[in-house]
C-alpha cells in the first residue's frame, strides 16, 4: 500500500476517541448451543459502544452466515433490531460476514481528516493530498464497511477463513478453543496480506470497561492479540487510498472489523 505506517508496536490508552467511528457486529451471545436462537445487531459508534443498525437491505451488498464451508445469505425482515434474528442450526465456529454499500462523508477543514489520518497512522497523507492538487477545505471521502463475527456454536470447532471481502481480518486461532492469553489474526486486502499495518484492539470486560491498543501486523500480516477470559474484542484496521475516478470523492477508505469473544 502506497501509505506504509510506522514499523512499532505501540501500546496506548487513547485520549481522543472522537476521530473516527468503528462498525461492527455484535451478537447478543458470542457462544449459542446448538438450536439455540442466535441475535446479533449490527453497531456503529465510538469505543466499542454504539447505537444499533436495523436490517435493511439497501444498505448492504452482503450479509452471509457461513460454517463448516457453507454459505447462507441472511434473510430478514425490513427494519429489523437486532438485524441478525434467526436459528444456530449448524454446530460449529460460525462467521457472519456484512459489507455495507458506499457512503460519503464531506470534510469542511483540513484539520478533521489529518486527525483521522494521524490516528490511524497514514504517514505523509499532506504531501500526497497537495500533488494531487487537492483542495483543503470541501473534499469528500467515500467509504465502506466490511465486518465479521465469529460465534461458538455448539463446541465452537472449526476455524476462520477468508470470505471474499475486500479486506478482512482472518483469525488463526479459534477463540473459543484456543482464545485463552492470546490469538493469532491475519489482515487481507484484496486477497493479500497486509504488511505493517496498524490493528486498532477494542478490548471490553464484563463490566463494559474498554481499554484500546494498537498493534501493527508483521510482514505476513500476521499479529498475535493478547486476550483475557471473559473479554469480548473489536478489531479495525483501514485502507485509505486514491478514490476512483467515477465517483465524487477524492479519498476512499475501507474498513475492516472482526469481533469475537474469550470464554470464562
Amino acid at each position: 500500500m502506497f501509505l506504509r505506517p510506522f514499523l512499532s508496536v505501540l501500546t496506548v490508552l487513547i485520549a481522543n476517541a472522537s476521530l473516527a467511528h468503528e462498525f461492527w457486529i455484535e451478537p447478543t451471545k458470542y457462544q449459542v448451543e446448538t438450536g439455540a436462537p442466535l441475535l446479533a445487531d449490527l453497531r456503529n459508534g465510538q469505543n466499542f459502544s454504539g447505537r444499533e443498525q436495523a436490517y435493511f437491505p439497501k444498505r448492504f451488498a452482503r450479509f452471509d452466515l457461513i460454517i463448516n464451508g457453507q454459505t447462507i445469505a441472511l434473510e430478514g425482515r425490513l427494519g429489523d433490531i437486532p438485524a441478525v434474528q434467526t436459528t444456530a442450526t449448524t454446530d460449529g465456529l460460525l462467521i457472519i460476514a456484512h459489507q455495507t454499500k458506499p457512503k460519503y462523508l464531506k470534510y469542511t477543514a483540513w484539520e478533521k481528516f489529518a486527525k483521522f489520518a494521524a490516528h490511524k497512522d497514514f504517514t505523509g497523507v499532506k504531501g500526497l493530498h497537495d500533488a494531487r492538487g487537492l483542495p483543503e477545505n470541501g473534499f469528500s471521502e467515500i467509504y465502506t464497511r466490511y465486518a465479521k463475527a465469529l460465534i461458538g456454536v455448539g463446541s465452537a470447532q472449526g476455524s476462520d477463513s477468508q470470505t471474499g471481502l475486500e479486506t478482512e481480518f482472518v483469525a488463526l486461532t479459534n477463540p473459543y478453543i484456543d482464545g485463552a492469553g492470546s490469538i493469532s489474526v491475519q489482515l487481507f486486502y484484496q486477497g493479500s496480506p497486509r504488511a505493517n499495518t496498524q490493528i486498532e484492539v477494542f478490548d471490553r470486560d464484563a463490566n463494559a470497561n474498554v481499554n484500546i491498543t494498537y498493534i501493527h501486523t508483521d510482514e505476513m500480516g500476521k499479529a498475535h492479540i493478547p486476550t483475557q477470559a471473559g473479554h469480548t474484542y473489536l478489531l479495525d484496521a483501514v485502507v485509505l487510498r486514491p478514490a476512483p475516478e467515477d465517483v465524487k470523492a477524492v479519498w476512499e477508505t475501507l474498513w475492516a472489523a472482526l469481533t469475537f469473544g474469550v470464554p470464562k
